[in-house]
């Protein structure tokens, strides 16, 4: 029993990360589920068995994608961090994985495009985003009884502003780097990019209350 149970998580991880590529590249509307069952070397059935179906799949492909940076900021050690330096590496982080994980910014913006119709659907997803507010909270908290942050600025502005760069520099890549001669997947210019997103959130929070 316990073969046939890792055998089917196997199964099911790999449809998973099959299925991100394909609505990644394809978009909600445009992926096939034969094509993923043809990628996977799996059937149609066993994909229906698993996720009920396209729309199954789909929002099991989403709440893998939105877990996957949660758990990341999660593992953030803001319990023994200076609040400017856990502030730092939280930016870091979300630069990093976004870099890793571009399927992810493309799946985003593709259920941007279907208005969230399906992330709505996803019963937990939005409690088990709390947690990133939460870390952010507490190392305002901490950097604002220090001393060192002002007391104007709310996790939820931090966090959008950390997302906002993160996100644009992947999926904006090609177009931002024609347009402007720069490739942003050269090393030197990726590690200038991580460099500013901290430099700025840290300037900010440090900055004096207007």
């Amino acid at each position: 029993m316990p073969e046939v149970r890792r055998d089917a998580e196997r199964t099911r991880a790999e449809l998973l990360a099959v299925a991100t590529e394909v609505f990644a590249e394809d978009g909600y509307s445009g992926a096939r589920v034969d094509e993923i069952a043809a990628r996977t070397r799996t059937t149609k059935r066993m994909i229906y068995y698993y996720f009920g179906g396209k729309e199954g799949l789909y929002r099991a492909v989403l709440e893998e994608a939105y877990r996957g940076i949660r758990e990341a900021e999660r593992a953030i050690d803001v319990d023994h961090s200076d609040p400017v330096q856990a502030v730092r590496a939280l930016a870091e982080v979300t630069f990093d994985h976004h870099v890793q994980h571009d399927a992810f910014i493309r799946l985003v913006a593709i259920e941007n495009i279907h208005r969230g119709e399906f992330i709505r659907q996803i019963d937990g997803l939005r409690e088990a985003s709390k947690p990133a507010k939460d870390v952010l909270d507490e190392i305002l908290q901490r950097g604002r009884a220090a001393g060192v942050f002002r007391a104007d600025v709310e996790a939820i502005d931090v966090h959008l502003v950390i997302s906002a760069y993160c996100v644009f520099q992947v999926a904006n890549r090609y177009t931002f780097g024609h347009l402007f001669e720069v490739d942003m997947a050269e090393p030197a210019q990726r590690a200038h990019l991580r460099s500013v997103i901290g430099d700025v959130v840290v300037g900010w929070l440090t900055s004096p209350t207007a």
